[in-house]
């Protein structure tokens, strides 16, 4: 499933993450840095089991957990309409 920036969408790095603005509609969102880690890697085209794992090594948490937030992540951008398949 690899993710890409709905083409109305800019990004900006901040101190801690990324802050998304969907041109079309004014509205904007920010990532904390964990969020902003996520979408980097999905942007990179790592699937989602893949950056759960990274988290869960990386962060010494449950495989489970990071699989859930990860997917709540992408979910979120999707029904934003801040990325597309």
């Amino acid at each position: 499933m690899p993710l890409r920036l709905h083409p109305d969408v800019v990004t900006a790095d901040s101190d801690d993450g990324t802050v998304l603005l969907h041109q079309r509609t004014g509205r904007y969102w920010q990532l904390n840095g964990t969020g902003s880690h996520v979408l980097r890697q999905l942007l990179d085209g790592r699937s989602p089991e893949q950056v759960a794992a990274d988290l869960a090594g990386r962060h010494r948490v449950d495989l489970h957990r990071t699989s859930r937030d990860v997917t709540a992540v992408v979910d979120h951008l999707r029904a934003s309409g801040l990325v597309v398949v």
